[in-house]
């Protein structure tokens, strides 16, 4: 077993940041503004809000503290406070990790080659065509390959050097850009219809199952909760940190980020009259990210280029940010049950997750399926089992969630 002492962040600022940026990524940056415009608008929100409280909250700081309090990886983490019998679901967690990563890395792939194209030449018009010329085979599985190593990097450099280091950048930057392309997509003109169309207030929509279903489920996946990720950075913490104070923070900078993305997305849609090629159809985020609002950018010539290039620079920076935190789950893993040093264990399990990747690269219908069981069985089975963990297993939750409760520092 490892016996060098665990590293810890240095502030909470870069703490928060390093989360926030775990549970930000490509399909927040969308997912939560289309289901808010389509499913009852600001009464949408509204709705995702409570579950987010009732629901999200609660399972992200009971990962806050089980992962504070062993200072321990998940699968150690579990057997700290539990026993031997409870190191499945912390591998549950890990293998969620494993295999997220491994088809996130060949999409976050996708964005660094729109990000190439539009700084060199601009995007292609025909973005559908090109979408899929590079999103399977040798291009997707090349640039998989670079996303991860960028991954592997920063995770290499460990907590402090690399992790919060990446965080304490890369997240301002996120928020600038996105800020900066609202504020742009705000002169427009047709922008203003883009925000009718966002914030519409339905609240009779809302009441439909199918939207409850909706907004419960991007409440638990929006906050990166059941994969290990926010466990596993808690355990990098000391015990002066305020865990519910926390929690409520990286909760409501997740919503933030997700929400204000939406004054960015839509009135652009609307300015280039994307509405009937994205609004009602069944084109999902790879529709309006990949090939949607590409073609409008090639439209928009010179002003489009630096539009398409800081948009897809934004997506970049939200995905390896999550990235990250998908690989610390598994490298923590294994330096704490394998004893492995944190380089070796960052190659080593990049370089496996990366392989598993490319047969996502080179079949788009691969990459649905490792989506599909890691949303349906990995995350929602991880969530659950921490929570009945924290409530009937473990001892004194509530005293070592509230353990170092105070003033927000």
């Amino acid at each position: 077993m490892a016996t060098a002492p665990r590293e810890h962040f240095t502030s909470r600022t870069g703490f928060v940041l390093a989360a926030i940026g775990s549970a930000v990524g490509l399909g927040n940056m969308w997912r939560l503004s289309y289901l808010t415009a389509e499913k009852g608008g600001a009464a949408f929100a509204l709705l995702y809000l409570v579950f987010t409280a009732a629901v999200g909250v609660p399972v992200m700081l009971a990962e806050l503290t089980v992962g504070r309090g062993a200072q321990r990886s998940p699968i150690a983490a579990l057997a700290h406070f539990g026993s031997a019998a409870w190191k499945p679901l912390g591998a549950l967690f890990v293998l969620a990790g494993f295999v997220i990563l491994a088809y996130y890395g060949v999409i976050a792939g996708w964005t660094l080659r729109y990000a190439g194209a539009a700084v060199a030449g601009g995007l292609p018009e025909d973005a559908g065509a090109y979408f899929g010329e590079v999103s399977e085979g040798w291009d997707a599985f090349a640039f998989h390959v670079v996303f991860m190593a960028a991954t592997i990097f920063v995770v290499s450099g460990g907590v402090r050097r690399g992790i919060e280091r990446a965080a304490e950048v890369m997240m301002p930057t996120l928020f600038v850009i996105v800020i900066g392309i609202a504020v742009y997509a705000s002169t427009l003109d047709g922008a203003s219809a883009g925000y009718r169309y966002y914030l519409n207030v339905d609240f009779a929509n809302v009441l439909d199952w199918d939207v409850i279903v909706a907004a419960a489920g991007q409440a638990f996946f929006s906050l990166s909760l059941g994969m290990g990720a926010i466990l596993t950075f808690a355990s990098y913490l000391g015990r002066d940190h305020d865990l519910p104070n926390e929690a409520l923070l990286i909760a409501g900078a997740d919503f933030g980020v997700a929400f204000l993305a939406g004054f960015m997305v839509f009135p652009l849609i609307f300015a280039l009259g994307l509405q009937g090629a994205v609004i009602g159809q069944d084109t999902g985020t790879v529709g309006a990210l990949f090939i949607a609002l590409p073609s409008a950018f090639a439209e928009m010539g010179t002003a489009g280029r630096f539009v398409g290039t800081a948009f897809f620079v934004a997506l970049i920076v939200g995905a390896l940010t999550s990235a990250i935190s998908l690989l610390e789950v598994v490298v923590a893993a294994a330096m704490d049950g394998l004893g492995w040093e944190r380089p070796r264990a960052a190659v080593v399990l990049g370089g496996l997750i990366t392989a598993l990747g490319g047969l996502a690269a080179w079949r788009v219908d691969v990459l649905d399926a490792m989506d599909t069981l890691a949303n349906n069985v990995f995350l929602i089975g991880g969530g659950l089992g921490l929570a009945v963990f924290c409530g009937w297993v473990m001892r004194d939750a509530s005293g070592e969630a509230h353990a170092g409760s105070g003033a927000v520092r």
